[in-house]
Protein backbone atom coordinates (compact mmCIF):
# COMPACT_ATOMS: atom_id res chain seq x y z
CA UNK A 1 0.00 0.00 0.00
CA UNK A 2 1.07 3.33 -1.02
CA UNK A 3 -0.37 6.57 1.35
CA UNK A 4 0.33 10.11 0.19
CA UNK A 5 0.16 12.75 2.53
CA UNK A 6 -0.62 16.41 1.56
CA UNK A 7 0.14 19.13 4.35
CA UNK A 8 1.03 22.71 4.82
CA UNK A 9 3.14 21.90 7.59
CA UNK A 10 4.76 18.49 6.90
CA UNK A 11 7.13 18.32 10.09
CA UNK A 12 4.26 17.45 12.19
CA UNK A 13 3.76 14.45 10.81
CA UNK A 14 7.61 13.21 10.78
CA UNK A 15 7.64 11.93 14.19
CA UNK A 16 4.27 10.14 14.28
CA UNK A 17 5.08 8.60 11.05
CA UNK A 18 8.34 7.52 11.45
CA UNK A 19 8.12 5.19 14.98
CA UNK A 20 6.27 2.12 16.39
CA UNK A 21 3.95 0.13 14.29
CA UNK A 22 4.20 2.68 11.34
CA UNK A 23 8.19 2.31 11.10
CA UNK A 24 8.39 -1.46 11.44
CA UNK A 25 5.38 -1.17 8.39
CA UNK A 26 7.55 0.96 6.25
CA UNK A 27 10.65 -1.20 6.77
CA UNK A 28 8.96 -4.44 5.92
CA UNK A 29 7.45 -3.32 2.99
CA UNK A 30 4.05 -3.44 3.71
CA UNK A 31 3.51 0.36 3.10
CA UNK A 32 5.07 3.16 2.26
CA UNK A 33 4.12 6.78 3.09
CA UNK A 34 5.06 9.78 1.32
CA UNK A 35 4.76 13.46 2.74
CA UNK A 36 4.23 16.22 0.31
CA UNK A 37 4.67 19.99 1.32
CA UNK A 38 1.91 21.79 -0.31
CA UNK A 39 4.40 24.91 -0.21
CA UNK A 40 6.34 23.77 -3.34
CA UNK A 41 3.19 24.58 -5.19
CA UNK A 42 2.79 27.88 -3.68
CA UNK A 43 2.62 31.73 -5.12
CA UNK A 44 5.04 33.83 -5.66
CA UNK A 45 8.42 34.27 -3.54
CA UNK A 46 6.64 33.24 -0.28
CA UNK A 47 5.16 30.39 -1.38
CA UNK A 48 1.80 31.80 -0.59
CA UNK A 49 -1.04 29.23 -0.22
CA UNK A 50 -3.69 30.87 1.83
CA UNK A 51 -6.32 33.80 1.02
CA UNK A 52 -8.51 35.58 2.53
CA UNK A 53 -12.29 34.52 2.34
CA UNK A 54 -14.52 36.23 -0.47
CA UNK A 55 -17.61 37.45 1.47
CA UNK A 56 -15.10 38.40 4.90
CA UNK A 57 -14.88 36.80 7.75
CA UNK A 58 -12.11 35.59 10.34
CA UNK A 59 -9.53 33.36 9.30
CA UNK A 60 -7.43 32.09 6.12
CA UNK A 61 -8.22 29.38 3.54
CA UNK A 62 -6.07 27.17 1.81
CA UNK A 63 -6.49 28.58 -2.63
CA UNK A 64 -7.51 25.59 -4.89
CA UNK A 65 -4.42 26.00 -7.26
CA UNK A 66 -1.63 25.25 -5.27
CA UNK A 67 -3.75 21.89 -4.17
CA UNK A 68 -5.35 21.03 -7.83
CA UNK A 69 -1.01 21.67 -8.85
CA UNK A 70 -0.01 19.16 -6.38
CA UNK A 71 -3.07 16.73 -6.70
CA UNK A 72 -2.73 16.59 -10.49
CA UNK A 73 0.89 15.91 -10.39
CA UNK A 74 0.67 13.05 -7.76
CA UNK A 75 -2.22 11.73 -9.93
CA UNK A 76 -0.31 11.36 -13.20
CA UNK A 77 1.81 8.58 -11.50
CA UNK A 78 -0.84 6.22 -9.95
CA UNK A 79 -4.67 6.40 -9.71
CA UNK A 80 -6.12 6.94 -5.82
CA UNK A 81 -8.38 4.68 -4.51
CA UNK A 82 -9.83 7.56 -2.64
CA UNK A 83 -8.44 11.01 -2.21
CA UNK A 84 -9.46 11.68 1.63
CA UNK A 85 -10.07 15.41 3.04
CA UNK A 86 -9.82 15.39 7.04
CA UNK A 87 -12.44 17.66 8.09
CA UNK A 88 -14.41 18.15 11.00
CA UNK A 89 -17.66 17.69 8.92
CA UNK A 90 -16.76 14.60 7.36
CA UNK A 91 -18.19 11.32 8.32
CA UNK A 92 -17.18 10.27 11.72
CA UNK A 93 -14.24 8.18 11.36
CA UNK A 94 -15.18 4.31 11.97
CA UNK A 95 -13.62 0.57 12.55
CA UNK A 96 -15.43 -0.47 9.43
CA UNK A 97 -13.73 2.80 7.55
CA UNK A 98 -10.76 1.55 8.53
CA UNK A 99 -11.13 -2.18 7.78
CA UNK A 100 -12.24 -0.81 4.00
CA UNK A 101 -9.51 1.16 3.34
CA UNK A 102 -6.82 -1.06 4.53
CA UNK A 103 -7.76 -3.25 1.46
CA UNK A 104 -6.86 -0.52 -0.51
CA UNK A 105 -4.07 0.08 -2.58
CA UNK A 106 -3.10 3.68 -3.22
CA UNK A 107 -4.54 6.25 -0.53
CA UNK A 108 -3.95 10.38 -0.83
CA UNK A 109 -4.86 12.15 2.21
CA UNK A 110 -5.50 15.93 2.07
CA UNK A 111 -4.72 17.73 5.20
CA UNK A 112 -6.75 21.36 6.20
CA UNK A 113 -5.47 24.16 7.68
CA UNK A 114 -6.41 27.05 9.06
CA UNK A 115 -10.23 27.73 7.63
CA UNK A 116 -9.95 24.46 5.35
CA UNK A 117 -9.48 24.54 1.67
CA UNK A 118 -11.98 26.36 -1.08
CA UNK A 119 -14.57 24.40 -1.52
CA UNK A 120 -13.88 23.89 -5.14
CA UNK A 121 -11.22 21.34 -4.38
CA UNK A 122 -13.66 19.10 -2.62
CA UNK A 123 -16.15 19.54 -5.51
CA UNK A 124 -13.40 18.42 -7.91
CA UNK A 125 -11.01 15.92 -6.12
CA UNK A 126 -12.15 14.44 -2.72
CA UNK A 127 -13.89 11.33 -3.00
CA UNK A 128 -14.40 10.82 0.92
CA UNK A 129 -13.99 13.03 3.70
CA UNK A 130 -13.28 12.12 7.34
CA UNK A 131 -13.77 13.38 10.99
CA UNK A 132 -11.86 12.12 13.73
CA UNK A 133 -14.50 13.57 16.28
CA UNK A 134 -17.05 16.44 17.24
CA UNK A 135 -14.38 19.23 17.81
CA UNK A 136 -11.80 20.72 15.88
CA UNK A 137 -7.89 20.92 15.75
CA UNK A 138 -4.90 23.36 14.04
CA UNK A 139 -5.14 21.28 11.26
CA UNK A 140 -5.06 17.90 9.75
CA UNK A 141 -2.14 16.40 10.01
CA UNK A 142 -2.80 14.75 13.62
CA UNK A 143 -5.88 13.50 11.93
CA UNK A 144 -4.48 11.98 9.16
CA UNK A 145 -1.96 10.25 11.48
CA UNK A 146 -4.43 8.97 13.69
CA UNK A 147 -6.31 7.78 9.94
CA UNK A 148 -2.96 6.10 8.83
CA UNK A 149 -2.21 4.42 12.24
CA UNK A 150 -5.69 3.03 12.15
CA UNK A 151 -5.12 1.24 8.25
CA UNK A 152 -1.62 0.56 8.18
CA UNK A 153 -2.19 -2.13 11.59
CA UNK A 154 -4.85 -3.84 9.76
CA UNK A 155 -2.52 -4.83 6.83
CA UNK A 156 -1.40 -8.54 6.85
CA UNK A 157 2.35 -8.50 8.28
CA UNK A 158 2.33 -5.68 10.00
CA UNK A 159 1.35 -7.10 13.91
CA UNK A 160 2.83 -9.95 14.60
CA UNK A 161 0.34 -11.38 16.09
CA UNK A 162 -2.41 -10.72 13.02
CA UNK A 163 -5.22 -12.26 15.51
CA UNK A 164 -4.34 -9.33 17.79
CA UNK A 165 -5.95 -6.26 15.26
CA UNK A 166 -9.02 -8.35 15.08
CA UNK A 167 -9.87 -9.03 18.58
CA UNK A 168 -9.63 -5.05 19.44
CA UNK A 169 -12.41 -2.70 20.15
CA UNK A 170 -15.65 -2.26 17.81
CA UNK A 171 -14.33 -4.99 15.40
CA UNK A 172 -17.00 -6.69 16.03
CA UNK A 173 -19.13 -3.79 17.31
CA UNK A 174 -17.79 -4.26 20.96
CA UNK A 175 -15.70 -2.56 23.11
CA UNK A 176 -12.36 -5.04 24.37
CA UNK A 177 -13.05 -7.42 27.41
CA UNK A 178 -10.82 -6.15 30.57
CA UNK A 179 -7.20 -7.78 30.35
CA UNK A 180 -4.86 -9.21 32.91
CA UNK A 181 -0.76 -10.33 32.80
CA UNK A 182 1.53 -11.41 35.46
CA UNK A 183 1.49 -11.36 38.54
CA UNK A 184 -1.44 -13.02 39.18
CA UNK A 185 -1.72 -11.07 42.45
CA UNK A 186 -0.83 -7.54 42.67
CA UNK A 187 -1.64 -5.68 45.84
CA UNK A 188 -4.07 -7.90 46.79
CA UNK A 189 -5.90 -8.20 43.48
CA UNK A 190 -6.51 -11.27 41.86
CA UNK A 191 -6.91 -11.97 38.47
CA UNK A 192 -10.40 -13.82 37.76
CA UNK A 193 -9.95 -17.61 38.30
CA UNK A 194 -11.63 -18.30 35.09
CA UNK A 195 -8.42 -16.69 33.16
CA UNK A 196 -5.61 -19.41 34.77
CA UNK A 197 -8.02 -22.52 34.33
CA UNK A 198 -7.04 -23.48 30.85
CA UNK A 199 -10.65 -23.97 29.43
CA UNK A 200 -10.77 -21.74 26.78
CA UNK A 201 -14.29 -22.65 25.77
CA UNK A 202 -14.97 -20.71 29.45
CA UNK A 203 -12.27 -17.65 28.99
CA UNK A 204 -14.20 -17.02 25.58
CA UNK A 205 -17.59 -17.20 27.34
CA UNK A 206 -16.32 -14.95 30.18
CA UNK A 207 -14.58 -12.45 27.62
CA UNK A 208 -17.68 -12.29 25.54
CA UNK A 209 -19.70 -11.52 28.65
CA UNK A 210 -17.33 -8.82 29.99
CA UNK A 211 -17.32 -7.47 26.53
CA UNK A 212 -21.02 -7.18 26.40
CA UNK A 213 -21.35 -5.76 30.09
CA UNK A 214 -18.49 -3.08 29.38
CA UNK A 215 -19.74 -1.68 26.21
CA UNK A 216 -23.84 -1.82 27.72
CA UNK A 217 -22.51 0.64 30.55
CA UNK A 218 -19.84 2.66 28.43
CA UNK A 219 -21.32 2.45 25.35
CA UNK A 220 -24.78 1.72 25.13
CA UNK A 221 -25.07 3.58 21.57
CA UNK A 222 -22.65 0.59 20.38
CA UNK A 223 -25.39 -2.59 21.30
CA UNK A 224 -28.26 -0.45 19.92
CA UNK A 225 -26.52 -0.29 16.40
CA UNK A 226 -25.82 -4.08 16.63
Amino acid sequence: MRIDIISAVPALLESPLSHSILKRAQNKGSVSLHVHDLREYGKGNYRQIDDTQYGGGAGMVIMPEPLAKMIDKLSESRTYDEIIFLTPDGETLKQNTSNQLSLTQNLLLVCGHYKGIDERIRQKYITKEISIGDYVLTGGELPACILIDSIVRLIPGVINDETSALSDSFQDGLLSPPAYTRPQNWRGMEVPEVLTSGNFKQIENWRTDQAQERTKSRRPDLLEKK
